[in-house]
């Protein structure tokens, strides 16, 4: 069964956050099977608490399982510590 992760993000220094992490994640969520669904930068808020403005990327990935070595893997801990200071992110895995 297919699994998702939702990611917020409110970026706070949007060159720096591109050029060290967002290309390199891309690459790798392809080599780890993952396929992005949405990527939306500037969020509205409708209803509840939430991060009016903020970027959503949806990934879709073919089960719990792969999502989660992905994102266990040596290649991208590093690459979360490339963004660490350059956004406030939020993450969800949605799926069996």
């Amino acid at each position: 069964m297919p699994a998702w992760f939702v990611v917020t993000a409110r970026v706070h220094d949007r060159e720096a956050f591109v050029q060290n992490y967002a290309g390199a994640a891309a690459k790798l969520t392809a080599e780890y099977g993952g396929t992005y669904v949405l990527r939306g930068p500037s969020a509205t808020q409708l209803e509840g608490e939430g991060n009016e403005g903020a970027s959503v990327v949806v990934t879709q990935w073919p089960d719990r399982e792969t999502a989660l070595r992905f994102w266990n893997s040596p290649e991208y801990t590093a690459l979360k510590k490339a963004r660490e200071g350059l956004a406030d992110i939020s993450v969800t895995l949605i799926g069996d």
